[in-house]
């Protein structure tokens, strides 16, 4: 079992992987930096197939540091909807254009992030319904599916709620965990998976571990106000680099 070689392919992947330690750490959304960047060398859902074993051993390490700090209400509602979300994009990965969808995702969330920020008066947490779960559930499951874009949509029914922020953490830790051990049989339907791609995933794995703690570490020791105003940078961060991705697509 041979794996990828190239000094240029390891220059992206390693920033990629501290990337998405770091998110599953309890940074959520820095790591949708990672396929992106994999994608320079690789085709997008290729790239998103290399990495799914190493967020999945990264997804147990955080559920069980996070296993007791979740919201169930909020899974409840939210892992239907990406079910169906999911399901829709395995059915239409080779019809729907990843332009469109960054495009798409980061609008989403920079009006979102933007919105919240040009509010006046005290910030009060939001009560969301059973709709909102479902509805943004199902986009955070499709665009994840395709994009690894995850993270925008989740956040804009989950943030507003003010969530404790270890309970805020735990909860994104158990739906993207669910969501990505979801994605094997459709990856593996698609032809995605390679053994090449898969010693890479292996070779890769020891820096993905230490940045997964390094992330558990920083969540604990930041005070939640400066927590939250991270995860709305991230959020936004995330939505602009969609934009851009997006717009030099079409400019192509």
């Amino acid at each position: 079992m041979s794996l990828i070689t190239d000094p240029i392919f390891y220059a992206i992947a390693l920033p990629a992987v501290l990337a998405l330690g770091l998110s599953k750490g309890g940074f959520a959304g820095i790591g949708i930096l990672a396929t992106p960047l994999l994608a320079l060398y690789l085709p997008p859902l290729e790239a998103a197939a290399l990495l799914l074993p190493i967020l999945i051993v990264q997804d147990a390490i955080s559920v069980w540091v996070y296993r007791r700090d979740w919201s169930a209400w909020n899974l409840k509602v939210l892992l239907p909807g990406a079910l169906i979300g999911m399901g829709v994009a395995w059915l239409f990965a080779a019809q729907v254009s990843d332009t469109v969808i960054r495009l798409a995702v980061g609008s989403i969330g920079a009006t979102f992030v933007l919105h919240t920020f040009l509010k006046r008066g005290p910030v009060e947490p939001q009560k969301k319904t059973a709709a909102s779960g479902v509805f943004w559930g199902g986009i955070s499951g499709f665009t994840s599916f395709l994009v690894q874009g995850g993270a925008p949509p989740y956040q804009v029914h989950v943030l507003p709620q003010l969530l404790p922020k270890m309970t805020l953490v735990g909860t994104s830790t158990m739906f993207f965990a669910v969501v990505n051990f979801l994605k094997i049989g459709p990856y593996f339907a698609l032809g995605q998976f390679s053994l090449p791609n898969f010693a890479t995933s292996l070779a890769l794995l020891p820096l993905a571990i230490a940045a997964n703690f390094l992330g558990i570490w920083l969540v604990r020791v930041t005070p939640v106000e400066t927590f939250y105003r991270i995860a709305y940078i991230l959020v936004l961060c995330v939505s602009l680099l969609l934009l851009w991705q997006g717009f030099s697509d079409l400019r192509r």
